[in-house]
């Protein structure tokens, strides 16, 4: 279960980079899409940080 909590992070910030990839390809960019892309990747590092910070005590 660590394993996967430690993961978390990382999985965020790949469903925000792959939510991206998607907008961009489809061509349908708006400020909302890249808002969220913009959440999840920043809310992703900050998770990890966090995580990792509190599991490794």
């Amino acid at each position: 279960m660590k394993e996967l909590l430690k993961n978390l992070g990382l999985l965020i910030i790949l469903g925000g980079v792959i939510f991206l990839g998607i907008v961009v390809f489809l061509e349908k960019q708006n400020n909302t899409h890249l808002a969220i892309s913009l959440l999840l990747i920043a809310g992703g590092l900050i998770s990890h940080i966090m995580i990792n910070k509190y599991i490794n005590k």
